[in-house]
């Protein structure tokens, strides 16, 4: 077999190209606003469930477009979401990208108040950063923390929800969504029991790529 292509950026371009072609014949109709989004989300995972399961709330996309180019602290609740993020693009836009989850103050107060450590970090985050990108890919509890944060007043300026498994992940991501909604809290979500970091970290490539222009391939650098 001879590979059809060497270059990262043309085995991009065309991953993308099968993606679009793809939807076209399974007659899955994106909407513009989201595409970019969904088709990340789909050349991170070969799952193209994702075209259906994703969740936005309205103008989401670009209320996250929006505050990647305010420079956003994105905040995520594991370490491996965090080093799937694109640094050079999010540098390029002046924001950064933070986990708690190894604070030493944040695993104190995890056990202080007999909780997780992905609930410990949301109040960190919502005390510290309050109007934050919080993208969630693992912890079903860190969703139903920002749920009631929101529900007192929190305001981050966008929340992906997209943890994987079974325990409580359905629920969360539920109810996760529709506190957004009736709050007006911008939202993008996998519903069921898909999801992960890899696809927390996709989303915020696909905001970080689009604010800053960077869709293309060969406006990252890659050749």
């Amino acid at each position: 077999m001879m590979p059809q292509h060497h270059l990262p950026a043309d085995i991009e371009r065309t991953s993308m190209k099968i993606i679009a072609g793809e939807l076209a014949q399974r007659g899955l109709d994106i909407p513009p606003e989201n595409a970019p989004v969904v088709k990340r989300v789909i050349h991170t995972t070969a799952d193209f469930d994702y075209a259906q399961t994703l969740h936005f709330t309205p103008g989401a996309v670009a209320a996250g477009i929006v505050a990647m180019h305010a420079g956003a602290t994105i905040i995520t609740d594991t370490n491996m979401a965090l080093a799937g993020i694109t640094k050079p693009g999010l540098a390029k836009l002046g924001g950064q990208a933070l986990c708690f989850m190894a604070d030493p103050a944040v695993a104190a107060a995890a056990k202080q108040a007999g909780t997780t450590r992905a609930v410990a970090a949301m109040h960190k985050a919502a005390a510290e950063y309050p109007g934050a990108v919080l993208a969630v890919g693992n912890a079903p509890t860190a969703l139903l923390t920002i749920a009631e944060k929101i529900e007192n007043g929190l305001r981050p300026a966008l929340v992906i929800g997209v943890p994987v498994g079974f325990v409580n992940v359905v629920e969360s991501k539920e109810r996760l969504f529709a506190v957004c909604e009736s709050h007006g809290v911008p939202a993008i979500v996998a519903m069921g029991r898909k999801g992960g970091s890899n696809v927390a970290a996709a989303i915020c490539n696909a905001l970080i790529y689009s604010a800053a222009e960077m869709l293309d391939p060969t406006a990252r650098g890659w050749k």
